[in-house]
């Protein structure tokens, strides 16, 4: 019996042995996996706080050059499209036109500019979650506040170039209001403010980037006209322009808030190109024609462009390295091209198509060059010396 007894004592110590070790094994690994799971969670929130923490609604200025390549696209496609009786030499720059772009290119740049746009407003929706304090500091900035413009005036390019919709359509003004109201709402906080608040007043906080409260009004009139709503058309144009010229005048002064202006940010001065390009856009859907006032404003727009690119130096700082400023150039330029386009239209010359091809082939190139540098250069589109990046957070009203 005795030795029966130590047989099973036996066997129990032979079979709990590797149970043991079975279950100090299991132990390790899940332990060890949850801190790989824990690792791995830190690192995503250091990476989305890092991401959210330096996004700003400067970044938006990627969707707005898509959004205005498309429509010049889409605007060539139709004038190769449309019937003429244009002599043997403009018709071969309509047949140049017809080699150089397609529909399938059209739709992959519209599709590419709706997919950035929605990501763009992803992340930023994010960051207004669970950073809105320093949207807060991004709103009262005198520069990062004209930013806010941008997304809307994005949303109206597309409804204006997007190839499922058309002008009369329900859907086509039920979009309107949604992206048309936001401007509106800005436009009480920022003109209110210029002329109501000491700290505020446009002699103080005017600077190249206010351009773009009155690009949205004007890009607003052009799509409602389209629509046939002119009332509403020449109501938004008319906020847009008055404000134009008193804040073009601010501006060509130099006063104190003009100056107010990081280097990195000097690629904005291109939007003095972009206010009468799309001026001349907009009164063009209004009037019905591409008239002397129209031409007026598209005159402007090349002069002023040929001052800009006659000084080289006043960039020079701000293009040593990459960043996302740089695509402050693409969509000036792409409306001066769309403007060229209807004067083109309108005056049927050699030398006005010309310009036409010259301004839409410069057009196209700086956004695909653009594109390049930024799917090239992806770690440096969140650089830590960013201006929006270091504004004081701490402070909100110092801005």
């Amino acid at each position: 019996m005795a030795a029966q007894e130590s047989h099973q004592s036996q066997i129990e110590l032979v079979i709990d042995t590797p149970t043991t070790a079975t279950n100090t094994t299991a132990t390790a690994t899940r332990s060890s996996t949850s801190s790989i799971i824990v690792v791995i969670i830190r690192r995503i929130n250091q990476s989305l706080k890092s991401i959210l923490t330096r996004f700003h609604a400067g970044y938006f200025r990627i969707s707005l050059s898509l959004g205005g390549q498309a429509l010049l696209w889409k605007t060539l496609m139709i004038m190769i499209g449309s019937p003429t009786d244009d002599d043997d030499k403009r018709s071969t720059f309509r047949n140049l036109l017809r080699v150089l772009l397609h529909p399938t290119g059209f739709l992959v740049l519209w599709s590419l500019a709706l997919v950035t746009l929605v990501s763009l407003s992803i992340i930023y929706l994010l960051k207004c979650l669970f950073y809105f304090k320093n949207v807060k500091v991004e709103f009262l900035h005198h520069v990062g506040v004209n930013y806010f413009f941008v997304p809307w005036i994005s949303c109206l390019l597309l409804l204006q170039s997007a190839p499922f919709f058309t002008p009369k359509s329900v859907s086509y003004q039920i979009l309107w209001w949604v992206f048309a109201v936001p401007v509106l709402a800005l436009d009480v906080k920022i003109y209110g403010q210029w002329f109501t608040r000491g700290k505020k007043f446009l002699s103080t906080v005017a600077n190249p980037t206010s351009q773009l409260s009155v690009i949205g009004n004007l890009v607003g009139a052009q799509a409602a006209a389209n629509m046939g709503w002119k009332e509403s058309a020449v109501c938004l144009f008319s906020l847009g322009m008055v404000h134009y010229l008193v804040l073009f005048v601010t501006l060509y002064q130099r006063l104190s808030g003009s100056d107010r202006l990081p280097v990195m940010l000097r690629p904005v001065f291109f939007l003095y190109i972009a206010a009468p390009s799309v001026a001349s856009l907009a009164w063009e859907s209004i009037a019905g024609a591409f008239d002397t006032a129209s031409k007026m404003l598209f005159f402007l727009s090349l002069f002023l462009f040929t001052s800009l690119i006659c000084r080289p130096t006043l960039f020079k700082r701000s293009m040593r390295s990459f960043n996302v400023a740089w695509w402050a150039y693409s969509f000036p330029l792409t409306m001066l091209a769309l403007a060229s386009t209807e004067y083109a239209q309108q005056v049927k010359g050699t030398i006005a198509h010309l310009l036409m091809l010259v301004l839409s082939a410069l057009s196209v190139l700086v956004a695909l060059c653009l594109i390049l540098f930024t799917l090239l250069n992806t770690t440096m589109l969140l650089p830590e010396n960013d201006p929006f990046a270091t504004l004081d957070f701490a402070n909100p009203d110092s801005s």
